[in-house]
């Protein structure tokens, strides 16, 4: 179980290093629902994302000898980033496993940071084989996107900051892969405010924390949305134990209902997300998130690394 204890620790071992991110207010969406909604803008975080907050979370964590042997991680892209940007800050040799099909962009800002990437792996699931296989071979410290208690504590800052700035929070909206962030958040954020609800929310083609609360366990999906940044082939323990014990809610939402929530943060908002940073948006605009008349309703926009193909595309769908 995560506890605002957990999330309060990383807080302070991160410190002043990352930055504290803007809410926007949204008058559009607050006409649309009755209610006060803001959009809490991670997407302005170093590298793009939320990511670096559990990373930077872990790295004060490592005793020298794991910092001698070097990092390894595995992600889509946002965490990969946010390992890549970690390891360089800290002066850290740092490999990273992603998959063949992989946005090209995720691979190169990745190797940019100074990070090796390998793309053995042909999908997610392989990955996490491959992911084993290169942490046996090797000896190097695991920094794992979703399954590290200090990595999602540090995830968890978000929710803190974003309490900070709207203490009335009645409804906060989290999209959700692997279940690390919306861990974190639901730590912070209950922990502070017990009667807030705190929204999961997934494509339907990337079920995977929706699917393990249901099963009340961690079960395999085979992620296939346009959210790339979502596709954990399976929620973490943790997460799932946490998230269902906090009474967190799983919603799911279409790719189409995710790509116009693209659409209306970049007409109403200015903001580029990624679709993984439209996710939690997307159930608002749907309707699958009903808020009370006047309560106050934040949903997290976290990334930014949209291909610029992808972003392109989804703009001129009618």
């Amino acid at each position: 179980m995560l506890s605002l204890d957990d999330v309060l620790a990383a807080r302070e071992r991160i410190g002043g290093r990352l930055r504290r991110t803007p809410l926007l207010e949204s008058s559009e969406l607050s006409a649309r629902t009755g209610a006060n909604v803001f959009l809490k803008a991670e997407l302005f975080q170093h590298t793009g994302s939320f990511k670096p907050r559990g990373v930077l979370s872990k790295l004060a964590t490592l005793t020298p000898e794991e910092r001698e042997h070097g990092l390894i991680a595995i992600s889509a892209g946002n965490h990969a980033q946010a390992v890549a940007y970690g390891a360089a800050l800290e002066r850290l040799d740092a490999l990273v496993v992603m998959w063949a099909d992989a946005s090209a962009v995720k691979v190169e800002a990745t190797r940019a940071y100074g990070a090796d990437v390998d793309l053995e792996a042909a999908n997610p699931t392989e990955a996490f084989e491959r992911l084993a296989e290169l942490q046996a071979a090797t000896g190097r410290t695991l920094v794992h996107p979703f399954e590290d208690p200090v990595v999602m504590a540090g995830a968890g800052t978000v929710g803190l900051e974003l309490v900070g700035q709207v203490p009335e929070v009645a409804v906060v909206l989290v999209a959700a892969g692997g279940g690390g962030l919306v861990t974190g958040v639901a730590a912070a954020v209950k922990g502070v405010r017990p009667d807030a609800r705190v929204i999961a929310v997934e494509p339907e083609l990337s079920p995977a924390l929706h699917d393990g609360l249901a099963a009340g366990e961690p079960v395999p999906v085979q992620p296939a949305s346009i959210a790339d940044g979502l596709s954990a082939p399976h929620a973490g323990r943790a997460a799932v134990e946490t998230c269902a014990a906090l009474g967190v809610e799983p919603v799911l939402v279409s790719d189409d209902e995710i790509r116009n929530a693209f659409r209306f943060l970049y007409a109403h908002a200015k903001l580029a997300p990624e679709p993984a940073g439209a996710t939690a948006t997307a159930a608002l605009l749907a309707g699958k998130v009903a808020a009370e008349p006047g309560e106050s309703v934040v949903a997290i926009v976290s990334g930014g690394n949209v291909v610029p193909g992808t972003a392109a595309a989804i703009l001129v769908e009618r």
